[in-house]
């Protein structure tokens, strides 16, 4: 199931005005900040987190991953407008939330899954974009989730790039992309061990800016990057 809602107005209160759409300031050429966070599910950042990483990183999409029901309310909240793919049988999934509009509903990709959870990716195309962004959540085991990874070598164009969750450890293998996110570590694992396993990948696109931000409601850190088509693909 996905869920997709375009809100152009905050539905206002008794005896309020309503809020205008979040609106970037216009950027010049194909250049586009994109954020990916994961939420942790139930217990980790709330929608009240994700409004405000939104008014102070202003981005043109927001990923999400451990995304529950309680984040469909950002439309109706901040503007903007928004899709989630639930994992199959479980409450949480990814989401992504734009200022503008998509192309087309962003699609839920189904990826190779061990026997405990079912993985899915969201595709995205942002009317404003000229490449593709893949939202993933992959699984724990280092064997499957770079199997998830050549599933979506597979499917997306020339010009794309993937962020998310990858839990993996080392190389991605994905000899046509490449890992341009932020070189600090992003989650500690068993709330000890600094690990880098939220990541960016590109193919056929340049990244200008790749930045860990300061926010800790959750148990990962949200990463930021800029990026642009190159002119040589």
């Amino acid at each position: 199931m996905s869920i997709t809602h375009p809100s152009p107005l905050l539905p206002p209160r008794p005896g309020q005005s309503p809020r205008p759409a979040h609106m970037p300031a216009p950027v010049i050429g194909s250049e586009r900040k994109i954020v990916s966070w994961n939420l942790l599910r139930r217990v980790g950042a709330t929608p009240r987190d994700v409004i405000h990483l939104i008014e102070e990183e202003r981005p043109d999409l927001l990923l999400m991953q451990e995304a529950t029901e309680d984040f469909d309310a950002l439309p109706h909240l901040i503007g903007g407008h928004y899709a989630r793919a639930p994992l199959p049988g479980r409450v949480h999934g990814v989401a992504c939330w734009s200022p503008g509009p998509f192309r087309r509903p962003p699609l839920a990709c189904t990826l190779p899954s061990g026997p405990l959870v079912r993985r899915v990716a969201q595709v995205i195309e942002c009317a404003s974009f000229g490449f593709s962004v893949a939202n993933v959540h992959l699984s724990h085991g280092q064997i499957m989730n770079r199997r998830q990874l050549r599933r979506l070598v597979q499917i997306l164009p020339s010009h794309a790039a993937v962020l998310g969750d990858f839990n993996l450890v080392g190389p991605t293998l994905m000899p046509s992309f490449r890992d341009v996110g932020p070189r600090a570590p992003t989650h500690r694992m068993v709330d000890m061990v600094p690990i880098r396993i939220d990541r960016c990948l590109v193919r056929g696109l340049i990244c200008t800016q790749a930045r860990v931000l300061n926010h800790y409601a959750s148990d990962h850190r949200p990463i930021a990057v800029r990026l642009e088509r190159s002119a040589h693909r």
